[in-house]
């Protein structure tokens, strides 16, 4: 069996181990810390999460395609939740005895006939040395914060103090004060919104504004009826501009203009101002418990500037700016050739480069959307590939693709999630043929982008794929049954006419039909 590296035993590591074992590898798990789970370790120095978080996504999509959510799990899990249920996974997939716990990697080179060196340091201050064939970086993307430069910061006299969104741990230390809270990702809002209903004042500070997209859209889950292979398909076949304006306007029908509800204006592209998920930023900025201003231009003791000329006195300033991309224990060289982007890494879907056979990434992207089901069709495609189940690009195609996406990787908004399933599918041969799927297609197209949803053919396919992918997309009411609304017709056909596909434009025409020829096995 041939030896793997995995750095990281948070969700990225665990479901690299459990497919790379399923095919024939060796993979050892190299955590830092003292339990896994990654940023899900509540607690934990490496972990920006605190003690209320829950996720962002739904659970129908914050898991992995194999092991749902235990009964009786909210709709949002809580970190508790989530922790519990990666430790349910590494257990169920015989991993917990392959991780190693307070060994952290210092150093990782080689990459010739030799394989690749890893140096660790173990808790007892001892460094060991061992070479394996191939090496995972499943690190995650955030844990280093990132503040940007503001003239007089170091200045800041309020006593709360200046920090940043990864450690912050609730609401009770800044009962009372007046707070600013700068930056527009998802953390940043969250924790204003939570703020709004403990300390004295609470003003948001943004360098631009985005598109804030509420959690739920009449009683659904944002993401559920967001993401969707449609909407990937979408993206390929029709102009950039004409994509964009179908996701603004479903933001703008669910949620409202940010500038109409006493927030800042967005730009009016929503590929300029990017998107960010919300449930109560917007009505409490609407209720005025949340005051809206533009960037700050200077910090001044406890005073805080704007660039709109207005200012407050704040007793405690929070960035929520985001993450930069840390990988110190990677060689000079290595770290040299997969730039990082604002958004990513320079590789190859997100995974390999052509320069460093036998590496692969996972999870090192800042993506828009659910992550689970991205990072288990990378490890997929990445066990496929090593054990030879797909072909891997040829080297070309791979600096082909790298040069490709390099304008989306320092891009203002993040991977689009759907867009990057759908690629890794194809590369895994797991994308469904929704032609040959008729009584699933709708919920394939236009229901939940779950994990399961590509365990119906390919490798490790699922026998109840089918009924789970059904079950998921009735579960809402995002899809209960197999026939195309009218809207959604009218969108199949121009996205058949698009892509010149006579099969899904006949699918469309009359799926009964298309159902009954599947069944009799003449379709």
């Amino acid at each position: 069996m041939k030896s793997v590296a995995i750095v990281g035993a948070g969700p990225a590591g665990l479901v690299a181990a459990r497919y790379l074992r399923q095919h024939g590898f060796d993979p050892v798990l190299l955590e830092q810390s003292g339990d896994l789970g990654g940023q899900w370790q509540a607690g934990a120095a490496h972990s920006g999460v605190w003690p209320a978080m829950r996720t962002n996504t739904s659970r129908v999509v914050t898991c992995f395609s194999d092991l749902p959510h235990a009964e009786g799990v909210a709709v949002y899990p809580h970190n508790r939740d989530m922790h519990a249920y990666l430790h349910r996974y590494a257990r169920e997939h015989g991993l917990t005895q392959r991780i190693e716990l307070d060994t952290r990697v210092v150093e990782i080179d080689g990459g010739d006939a030799g394989g690749w060196r890893v140096d660790a340091l173990a808790a007892d201050g001892t460094v060991s040395s061992r070479r394996f064939e191939r090496v995972v970086i499943a690190t995650g993307r955030y844990a280093k914060p990132k503040t940007p430069s503001v003239p007089g910061l170091e200045t800041f006299a309020g006593e709360g103090g200046v920090s940043h969104a990864f450690g912050y741990r609730g609401p009770e230390r800044y009962r009372g004060m007046n707070v600013v809270v700068a930056g527009g990702n998802i953390s940043a809002l969250e924790i204003a919104s939570e703020l709004a209903h403990h300390a004295a004042s609470v003003v948001s500070s943004q360098r631009r504004q985005r598109y804030v997209f509420s959690k739920l859209i009449g009683g659904v889950p944002a993401e559920l009826v967001a993401f969707t292979r449609f909407a990937a398909l979408a993206g390929e076949s029709f102009p950039p501009a004409a994509s964009a304006q179908a996701l603004k306007d479903m933001v703008l029908r669910a949620s409202g203009r940010p500038d109409g509800l006493g927030a800042l204006a967005p730009a009016e592209s929503v590929l300029e101002a990017g998107i960010t998920l919300s449930q109560h930023f917007l009505p409490l900025v609407a209720e005025g418990r949340i005051v809206a201003k533009p960037w700050i231009s200077k910090v001044e003791g406890r005073t805080v500037v704007f660039r709109d000329g207005t200012s407050v006195e704040a007793d405690a300033l929070i960035f929520g700016t985001g993450f930069e991309a840390r990988l110190p224990f990677l060689s000079e060289r290595v770290r040299r050739t997969v730039r990082a982007g604002r958004n990513g890494l320079e590789l190859f879907a997100q995974t390999f480069h052509p320069e460093h056979p036998g590496l692969a990434f996972l999870g090192q992207f800042d993506i828009v959307g659910p992550f689970f089901p991205v990072i288990e069709l990378q490890a997929r495609w990445l066990a496929y590939a090593w054990s030879g189940a797909r072909p891997l690009p040829a080297r070309a195609e791979l600096a082909a693709g790298i040069e490709a996406q390099r304008p989306m990787l320092d891009g203002p908004a993040g991977l689009p999630m759907h867009a990057l399933a759908v690629q890794l599918a194809r590369l895994a041969g797991v994308e469904p043929d929704v032609r040959t799927q008729p009584a699933l297609a709708r919920a394939l197209l236009f229901g939940p982008l779950t994990p399961v949803s590509f365990r119906l053919t390919g490798p490790d396919a699922l026998p109840d794929a089918a009924a789970r992918i059904a079950a998921a997309a009735a579960q809402f009411g995002v899809v209960r049954d197999s026939l195309f609304n009218e809207e959604q017709r009218a969108q199949l056909r121009a996205l058949a006419g698009a892509r010149g596909d006579p099969g899904l434009a006949a699918l469309v025409a009359d799926v009964p039909a298309a159902i009954a020829l599947q069944r009799t096995g003449t379709g």
